[in-house]
Formats: C-alpha cells, sequence, structure tokens
C-alpha cells in the first residue's frame, strides 16, 4: 500500500485528508506531542497475514479501524475478483463477535465487498468463528470474514479471512492478498458504500437461524453415543460459560438437541459483554477465568465445567477428580482424554473407518502422537495454526485417501469433524460431555483416564511462558532472541543433551549425534525446535496473534513428582537464555 514510509508524513496525511472521520482526527492530535506513540501507530500499515488483521482498536495506519478494515477488504476484494467472475458471483460469508466495533467493522466490509461486486451472507447476530467457516461451506461461498479477536482483551479487535473450502487462509492465499494491499495507492483508495446502500441494491442477504440449524445437524453426527446420551444424559452435572461471548446459543442448542439437559450457565457471564466485565482477560486457558464457574460448580456438585473463548473456537474444561476436588486440563490432555474417546468407542463399535489419521501440531504434546498410534492412526504434524489442519484434510480427506478422526492443537482447539474447517468449541463441549458421562457411567473422572493413559505410556509433562513486547521495540527483541536461540549447540543447557535442531525457517534439520543437516518437507516458518532424548523438546516461536514470545518444554518419564520437577528445571534454564538474550537486544 502506498503508505508513506515516512511515518510523521503519513500522520499528517491521516489529520489532512478529507477521507478520515473527525473522531480518528481528534484522537490523533491527541498524541501530537507523542513521537514514539505517532511512530508505532504509522510506521506500516497493519500486516495482513494468515490470521488476517489483528490490532488494538485505535486511529492509524497500524491498528483496527474501519480505514484498515476497508483496505483490507479491498484487497481480498481484488483477490477474489482476479479469479474470474464465476467466482466472484459465489459471494463472501460474513459474521462478527461481541467486541467493540464488531458490528461496524463487519458493515464497513460488507459495504467495500458491494462496491466491488461482491454480494455477502451477513448474519443477523453474533455467531461463533467456526460456524463462519461452516457458512462458506454451506452456501459454497469465494471465501469469509469474522470479525473477532478470538481469546485477546477487549481493546483488541481482528479480521479472520477463510478460503473457498472454509479453512484459514494459507500462506500463499495470504500472500497473494496482502499483495493486492501493497498495490494500493494509498489507504483511501478504496470502493465503498454505506451498508443501508448495499442492502438496497442486493449485495446484501441477511441471514438468521437456518444456518444455526445445519450447523447443529452436521455436529450432532459426530456423537459417537447419543442412545446413552438420550437415556441418561441428564445424569451428567455440567456448568457452563461462555465468557460474555457468542457461545451460549449454540452450545446450550446442541446441548438440548442430544440430551445434555442437567447445565447450569453462569449467570453473570451468560450475556455479551464486549467490556468482559466479570474476568481480567476473555482466555478460558487460564483458570481465573472459572472463578464464577467453581463457584456454581461447587454449588451443584458439577462433573465437569466448560468454559469456551468470546469467538467459542476454544474450549477449556475443568473436571471434578475422585477426590472431590476441581483440576483444570491443559490443552494437551484436552486433546488426549478426547481422543482416547473417539478411538476407544470406535474400537468398540467397530466403526472406525479406513486408513484413519490425527493431525496435531508440532508443538503438542509428543503422548498424542504416542497414543494415535496405537490405535492404528496414521499422525500429521504442522505448524501451530488451524489453517494447518484443514490444510491436511484437504489434502488427505476432500481426496479420499485417508479418513480424518480429530485435529487439535495444545492451545485448547479440538476439531473432530470435517463439516468445518476452523477449531470448534461448540462441538468439543458436547463431546467432551457425552466422553465424561461415558466414563462417569463406569465409575470413573476425566482424570482417571489420563491417569490410566499415563500408567500405560509414560508421564508427560509440559511447562511453557511467553513474553509479551509491544511495539517496534518489542518485535526487534523477540527476533533478536529467535536469530539467537538458533546458535545453540548440543551442550548448551547444562544437563541436558540437545540432539538435533529443527529450524523451520529454513526448514532444515540439524542432527548434532551425526553431524547430518537433512531438509523438512514443511512450510517455512520463524520457529525453533530443540529435539532431546526419548523424544523430549524445547521449543521457541513467536505467536501469530499476538505481540508474544512464547517458549515451551516437554520431558517425560514413570513418575509424575519426577517429570514436573525435570520440567520446571529445565524451563528455567531455557528461560534463563531467553532472557539473557531480550535484555541484550
Amino acid at each position: 500500500m502506498g503508505i508513506n514510509p515516512d511515518y510523521m508524513k503519513e500522520y499528517e496525511f491521516w489529520l489532512e485528508n478529507s477521507y478520515f472521520d473527525e473522531a480518528a482526527k481528534s484522537e490523533l492530535l491527541s498524541i501530537k506531542d507523542d513521537d514514539n506513540e505517532i511512530k508505532e501507530r504509522f510506521h506500516k500499515v497493519l500486516e495482513f497475514g494468515t490470521g488476517g488483521l489483528r490490532g488494538v482498536m485505535e486511529a492509524g495506519a497500524n491498528r483496527m479501524n474501519i480505514y484498515t478494515v476497508r483496505a483490507a477488504t479491498q484487497g481480498f476484494s481484488d483477490y477474489i475478483s482476479s479469479k474470474g467472475e464465476e467466482y466472484k458471483s459465489r459471494g463472501v460469508v460474513v459474521t462478527y463477535d461481541v467486541r467493540h466495533n464488531s458490528r461496524l467493522f463487519a458493515e464497513s466490509a460488507a459495504g467495500v465487498f458491494a462496491a466491488n461486486g461482491i454480494k455477502t451472507f451477513f448474519f443477523e447476530d453474533v455467531r461463533p468463528t467456526p460456524e463462519c467457516s461452516f457458512g462458506v461451506r454451506f452456501f459454497g461461498a469465494a471465501g469469509g470474514i469474522n470479525i473477532t479477536a478470538s481469546h485477546n482483551p477487549k481493546q483488541y479487535n481482528g479480521y479472520k479471512a477463510y478460503n473457498s473450502i472454509g479453512a484459514p487462509i494459507g500462506l500463499e492465499e495470504a500472500d497473494a492478498i496482502m499483495k493486492t494491499i501493497n498495490d494500493l495507492d494509498d489507504i483511501t483508495c478504496v470502493n465503498t458504500m454505506s451498508f443501508e446502500d448495499a442492502i438496497s441494491a442486493g449485495f446484501v442477504t441477511i441471514i438468521g437461524p437456518e444456518v444455526d440449524e445445519a450447523f447443529w445437524s452436521a455436529m450432532e453426527k459426530l456423537s459417537l453415543n447419543r442412545d446413552l446420551l438420550r437415556e441418561r444424559g441428564h445424569e451428567l452435572k455440567v456448568v457452563y460459560t461462555p465468557l460474555h461471548g457468542v457461545g451460549n446459543k449454540l452450545v446450550r442448542g446442541i446441548f438440548e438437541r442430544v440430551g445434555i439437559s442437567n447445565v447450569k450457565v453462569v449467570k453473570e457471564q451468560e450475556l455479551p459483554d464486549p467490556d468482559f466485565s466479570t474476568i481480567k482477560s476473555p482466555n478460558p486457558e487460564n483458570i481465573e477465568s472459572f472463578e464464577l464457574a467453581l463457584r456454581d460448580a461447587k454449588e451443584i456438585d458439577a462433573d465437569i465445567l466448560i468454559g469456551n473463548d468470546p469467538d467459542a473456537d476454544r474450549c477449556a474444561i475443568v473436571v471434578k477428580g475422585s477426590d472431590g476436588h476441581y483440576e483444570m486440563l491443559s490443552g494437551n490432555t484436552n486433546g488426549i482424554v478426547l481422543l482416547q474417546y473417539i478411538c476407544e468407542m470406535r474400537q468398540l463399535q467397530n466403526s472406525m473407518p479406513p486408513n484413519p489419521y490425527m493431525v496435531k501440531t508440532i508443538v503438542t504434546t509428543e503422548l498424542s502422537n504416542i497414543l494415535a498410534k496405537s490405535f492404528g492412526l496414521d499422525v500429521k504434524n504442522v505448524h501451530t495454526g488451524f489453517k494447518f489442519i484443514a490444510e491436511q484434510i484437504a489434502l488427505w480427506t476432500d481426496s479420499g485417501k485417508q479418513s480424518f478422526i480429530m485435529g487439535y492443537e495444545s492451545s485448547f482447539g479440538i476439531l473432530a469433524g470435517t463439516y468445518t474447517r476452523d477449531k470448534d468449541a461448540i462441538s468439543a463441549s458436547m463431546l467432551m460431555c457425552e466422553a465424561a458421562l461415558y466414563y462417569k457411567l463406569q465409575g470413573k473422572t476425566l482424570l482417571d483416564v489420563l491417569d490410566e493413559i499415563y500408567a500405560k505410556f509414560g508421564y508427560w509433562d509440559m511447562e511453557s511462558t511467553a513474553y509479551l513486547l509491544d511495539g517496534i521495540e518489542g518485535a526487534e527483541k523477540i527476533e533478536y532472541a529467535m536469530q539467537q536461540m538458533r546458535t545453540l549447540g548440543p551442550d548448551s543447557i547444562e544437563g541436558y543433551k540437545i540432539e538435533a535442531i529443527r529450524d523451520y525457517t529454513t526448514a532444515m534439520r540439524t542432527d548434532f549425534l551425526s553431524g547430518e543437516t537433512t531438509p523438512m518437507d514443511i512450510a517455512k516458518m520463524n520457529f525453533v525446535f530443540f529435539e532431546l532424548e526419548n523424544g523430549e523438546s524445547i521449543s521457541c516461536r513467536p505467536s501469530g496473534t499476538e505481540p508474544k514470545l512464547r517458549v515451551g518444554c516437554e520431558m517425560c518419564g514413570t513418575s509424575k513428582e519426577h517429570v514436573k520437577e525435570r520440567t520446571s528445571e529445565l524451563l528455567a534454564k531455557v528461560k534463563a537464555i531467553v532472557e539473557g538474550y531480550l535484555n541484550h537486544a
């Protein structure tokens, strides 16, 4: 895009051009004496990557606002138009979540699509992220967008883009769309019309509950114990929280349809709230987000607590142990117990499909690889991000070569079907409850199931940390640390032997034992992975959605206490190395 490389001149352009509204100009005038803030907002345009856009909602080229949303949509429109009239005529699905400005951004995007001759299927109210993906497939659309920032804090919003199979756009697609955005003369060179005019011109179709019904029907087919749920589903006591997000209607709807009826919804978090007023962060990965749910669980003696993030693509659970205490499962162990349940049921029912496989991300526990193979599943390892899992479904299942069983990542994203091509907390919530009921009727909790898996395959423990580093300086620190981590050798960490390093930036693996360097058949990514003994590992990568550097370690052994002690010890040593690089940069 023709953004002026002189950030001060770009700032002045925004102040002087009549395209920008007075509220934006007033906000920008308030920072006129803050050179660093001006630089942060104008040194580049908010980048369109495989996650679309995501940023703080403020005025500026490097922020989320109607102007960057319009520019991104113009680029997406040009990309769609470049593929021909038939493709363009298929239209685009538009959904949005509960955040501040989500509806405004969605309407702004629809106006740009309309001005470019592209119709939109526009949902009448908030919907979960996986339903946007499902909607693309339902309508046979050319693509889709969902206005959401997932589990980010309330000041953020985002723009998630989907391709024609309902998958989050991949690397090549993102690059092509970014090129069309960069080809704009400047951020004002956008075709647009008002949302009302787009409706009047016939370019917007308002979508009601009909897609919800189809979405529910598709999810129902994933159930492996329908008779059990109908007859005894009421025996499972559930507490559910949508954390002020969009999940409430869809989760309760699927629960009702399959027979999970004994459900208490956390009242204070039941309705949409863009301020997420009862929690510090709308992220179900944090046990703090379950504070009110735990209160309710103790009142009703709940068996399981389910929490979704605001756009309902991540599912976290807390379960009651045999001794009555409540314990949160990690994203890794979430996937482990559900994989066990699905495979166990398919074996018992003789319904395992031919050539079954699962997909996991590289940083997801090695235990899932071992467990899947014990059931005869092929395992495919991909980069973090459900776009890569969706690519595997397209490559192997859509082609008829193999049967998809499940895909998941350690950050609480799960998909057990192919009706949508993004992680889906709605169906995951249903399946987790189904598994909990099945094992409860056998006198076991999900924690007991997990212990049985550990007893069979060894105890695996993964610990991680993340460094939040905002702005230009933060990005530079992250890049410096990543560069330095790639220089570690076999004896760089006292007491631990690094056997190999996988540098995904170059897609090369170096075996320190043999000295050989070999190419890996995987997309290049800013990510480094260290192999230790027995499948143990260290990983280091920048987040794809937040200004964070993520570091993780996984260890294994026969003793839970000993493995946890070793993992904590290793993570402490890795953190010391990483923090040294971050402080040096």
